[in-house]
């Protein structure tokens, strides 16, 4: 199997731990008539636990440590992907549902791939960028139609949660690109740990919590904060930033699907028209050019 194809079913697995965030948040935070563990509990907690799992891994895989000239990277990779994206999302989930979050949230593959263009200095053919702003179109069109017509407040939220994620992202794989890439996401949780363990034991919830909501905290501790970036960032290294990212567009649907056993949301017909469109303007974004500048 060839790198590009190793690196698209990688990054297609992270997408299905990921697609798993949004109904596993709404679980562990509640909802604004029922609230459970506080967002920036969730926040800082899921960080730090997967930040103790990944000094843990370093240790047993006798990692050494990254470069000083990799630690800039590092740090924006944690400001996008372990502080901004999880803040925003589990603030956000506490006034709209796992469904409408989960489509707000599908213009992060265009999102994503910006950042790259700029960062990485890639020249993507406008078949790439067509299929990019055609599924984006797709998710938005699907976001205003379940949305009623329009988005709400928290949609402002959710779209700096995408913003972060694809700062986040792009840092990331650049690293990932020198680095093994289970190694560099736990280097970015251990890095954060002087942070994000004295906030999650400051904001340690005083209420009693649901055990469901602590079965959400602990997936997206265990799988969306730390398993979930090993298959991510490897698949972004192989197969490129820009036509990895593109799969993404899947995790919205995805997760309107997993919303609906762990929720209990209803899922529309519709929903599965979008899904199918979706999927093959990914597989045609698949097949464009993209490369550099001479």
């Amino acid at each position: 199997m060839d790198d590009a194809r190793k690196g698209f079913l990688l990054g297609a697995l992270g997408v299905v731990i990921f697609a798993m965030t949004l109904p596993m948040t709404r679980l562990a935070v509640g909802d604004a008539g029922a609230p459970q563990l506080p967002p920036g509990f969730v926040t800082a907690g899921r960080a730090a636990l997967a930040g103790l799992l990944s000094i843990a891994y370093l240790l047993a895989v006798r990692a050494p440590r990254p470069a000083r000239r990799h630690l800039p990277a590092l740090a924006l990779c944690a400001a996008g992907t372990v502080v901004g994206f999880p803040l925003f999302l589990a603030l956000a989930l506490r006034d709209v549902d796992a469904m409408h979050a989960a489509v707000v949230t599908g213009v992060l593959p265009l999102g994503t791939a910006v950042v790259a263009a700029l960062a990485l200095r890639q020249r993507p053919s406008l078949g790439f960028w067509a299929c990019a702003l055609l599924g984006c179109a797709l998710v938005l069109g699907f976001a205003a139609w379940s949305g009623g017509g329009g988005l709400v407040a928290a949609d402002g939220l959710l779209l700096a949660a995408v913003a972060s994620a694809s700062v986040g992202y792009v840092a990331g794989a650049r690293v990932s690109a020198v680095l093994p890439a289970q190694q560099v996401i736990c280097w970015v949780l251990v890095l954060s740990l002087p942070f994000t363990a004295p906030v999650a034991l400051a904001l340690w919830p005083q209420a009693p919590a649901s055990g469901a909501a602590w079965l959400g905290f602990g997936y997206v501790a265990l799988f969306s904060m730390w398993l979930g970036f090993f298959a991510w960032y490897r698949g972004l290294a192989l197969g490129g930033v820009l036509r990895v990212s593109q799969v993404q567009l899947l995790q919205p649907f995805l997760a309107l699907l997993f919303a609906v056993p762990v929720l209990g949301e209803t899922l529309q017909p519709l929903t599965l028209l979008f899904s199918l469109a979706v999927i093959a303007v990914v597989a045609a974004g698949r097949h464009m050019p993209v490369g550099r500048p001479a």
